[in-house]
């Protein structure tokens, strides 16, 4: 049997072929294009949906965004509330809109926080990813003088920039209010002990606004309702932090160091803490201690709180403060080389305790 060659097909067949293949490949792109699309709004309105009520993250807590090129301003609101910087996506949405700042919205790495004001996160996003920082560690129990002068030696800014500043009022706080003139003393407690990342242009007013707002922010973090039902308030609450912050060295003894300071206001008694009589003075010089200092932070002659913070409080001390340990204890006294206390009920035990510290050489 022979094999007769197949005739070509004819130009019509060609051309019919061709236009099949053609309307497959077409069809084919639209429907991976139509799929992609569903697939994106799909992801997207998932997205949203989980971010408008933004996510259940403790505030004030230091988180770093990505912003990828391109990112809509609607797809930076959702990445945003979901990382917990914003409370809510169309909020944040709705003041990019009301700004007219869609288009400013720059790509990076931002070193966030929860918890921050729409406003704020969209200066920072319109400024753009931090390019060169310094990085300055005001740690807890600093004085705001103290503070002042870390700040202005690491940035390079003169103390009195800062001091300027916080007199001027262009700082803001909700956790006291300030008046018509404040004063830097007015300021004492409320600037929160971290580690910052500034941006080198950061001004004085930069610096000591995110230092107020991350203790608002750290604040808010706490729970305070058992300490405002026993007749408290919040300030107060920042005051006896200030005193744990001062007079602990051991993590462990700041819930009993805080319930001596409770059990001693509710019994009427001076809480008599050292730490308040050399901040009256001026001086953190315990050779130079003087009890008989004329001053409302000589808690020796004083019953009550001092009028203000002494220092700047940590979180845990913070905390303490919200929330003492369930304690008689009315006394402690340095009683070992690592900062330990010894926490008594009586004066007797007390005073047995401080005759056991000198004669272990804690004590003068």
């Amino acid at each position: 049997m022979s094999l007769e060659p197949i005739p070509p097909p004819s130009g019509f067949e060609r051309f019919g072929r061709l236009g099949a293949v053609i309307a497959l490949v077409v069809l084919a792109g639209i429907g991976v294009v139509a799929g992609a699309s569903f697939l994106g709004r799909q992801v997207g309105q998932t997205f949203a949906n989980g971010a408008d009520a933004g996510a259940d993250v403790e505030p004030g807590l230091d988180v770093e965004v990505v912003i990828p090129a391109g990112a809509s301003a609607q797809d930076i609101a959702a990445i945003l509330a979901a990382q917990g910087v914003v409370a809510s996506a169309p909020q944040f949405e709705a003041t990019v809109r009301s700004a007219g700042a869609a288009g400013e919205l720059r790509a990076g790495s931002y070193e966030l926080i929860t918890g921050m004001e729409p406003e704020a996160v969209l200066d920072v996003l319109r400024s753009g990813p931090i390019a060169e920082v310094m990085r300055i560690t005001i740690r807890e129990g600093l004085r705001v003088g103290e503070v002042i002068s870390r700040l202005a030696e690491e940035s390079g800014s003169a103390e009195e920039d800062f001091v300027t500043v916080l007199e001027s009022g262009a700082v803001s706080t909700s956790l006291r209010d300030m008046g018509d003139s404040p004063t830097v003393a007015d300021w004492e407690g409320l600037l929160f002990p971290d580690t910052y990342e500034f941006v080198r242009t950061a001004t004085p007013a930069d610096m000591l606004q995110r230092m107020a707002s991350t203790m608002e922010q750290r604040v808010g973090s706490v729970d305070w309702d058992a300490f405002e039902a026993a007749g408290f308030d919040v300030y107060e609450g920042i005051v006896i932090a200030s005193l744990i912050e001062s007079e602990v060295r051991v993590a462990d003894e700041r819930p009993l160091v805080a319930s001596v300071i409770a059990n001693r206001l509710e019994e009427g008694m001076p809480l008599q803490i050292d730490a308040t009589v050399l901040y009256a003075l001026g001086t953190r010089d315990p050779a130079e201690f003087n009890n008989e200092v004329d001053s409302p932070f000589n808690t020796y002659a004083v019953t009550g709180l001092p009028p203000t913070p002494i220092s700047g409080p940590g979180l845990a001390a913070l905390q303490a403060a919200a929330a003492p340990a369930d304690t008689d204890f009315l006394y402690y006294v340095l009683s070992d080389a690592e900062g330990g206390h010894t926490f008594t009920t009586n004066l007797d035990d007390h005073n047995a305790a401080v005759n056991q510290a000198r004669e272990d050489g804690i004590l003068p």
